[in-house]
């Protein structure tokens, strides 16, 4: 009978091994396959050193999965690397969707990672302590007016918000858009934390206001944690208290 493959959909956290779980790391160590994007394999280049690797630029999730998929239905063992969390604007969903339309057999786990916000926030402090949202402001495969209908629904609740995608080449001014609705339900003076390369390499770490948000360096790597509006800084940290009496 022939070797049935699998599927590993593999959260890698923020790129650092350190911030790597354990069961991620075992997943991948039962490999033989790994399929990623380039810059996310470049990432764990040193525990993949003895395995198969098939790696593509951006924009081509669809095809890194069907690539996946074609290696364990060989009878593969494949891990299809995310960064952060495969399940977090990840890849978890598409190949779960592609293994359900191909009828395919191949089994599917989907191992979860550390996502962009929880390594962001924990460099910051603790601003993600209440109620949250991620919004990423990525127009690629959501309308704008769905994501600023989004970020109205997040403003006017009070929520803290941690924006994905802020900003790139090609889409300067969304950043610019976000702030501008936020600033219609958030003070000025709302505590915004700017991590760039969370907990990799490299990594910087600001804290300003909503106000004076965009005199930053804003980029794809960048994760915004805008704060909500009992926010505030302790000693260098950003703090959004749950309620507990002090």
């Amino acid at each position: 009978m022939d070797k049935t493959g699998k599927i590993f959909v593999v959260g890698i956290g923020p790129g650092n091994i350190e911030h790597m779980t354990f069961e991620a790391r075992n997943a991948i160590e039962k490999s033989d396959v790994i399929v990623g994007y380039k810059t996310y394999v470049d990432l764990i280049e040193d525990i993949i050193r003895d395995k198969e690797v098939a790696s593509t630029g951006m924009k081509k999730e669809k095809e890194r999965c069907e690539e996946a998929l074609k290696y364990a239905e060989e009878g593969n063992t494949v891990s299809l690397i995310s960064s952060g969390d495969a399940g977090v604007y990840g890849m978890a969903g598409i190949i779960l969707e592609i293994v359900f339309k191909s009828k395919s057999s191949v089994e599917v786990e989907v191992v979860p990672g550390i996502t962009a916000a929880n390594a962001a926030a924990a460099s910051l402090g603790a601003p993600i302590m209440h109620d949250y949202v991620t919004i990423s402001l990525s127009d690629l495969l959501t309308d704008w007016s769905l994501i600023e209908k989004r970020l109205h629904c997040a403003g006017e609740g009070d929520f803290v918000v941690c924006l994905y995608n802020p900003k790139s080449k090609g889409r300067q001014k969304e950043i610019e858009k976000a702030r501008e609705i936020l600033l219609k339900y958030k003070k000025n003076d709302t505590l915004v934390g700017i991590v760039r390369n969370a907990k990799r390499k490299g990594e910087s770490c600001v804290i300003t206001t909503l106000e004076d948000m965009l005199k930053y360096d804003i980029d794809m790597f960048t994760t915004i944690i805008v704060g909500n509006s009992h926010t505030y800084m302790a000693k260098g940290k950003m703090i959004t208290p749950r309620g507990y009496a002090l």
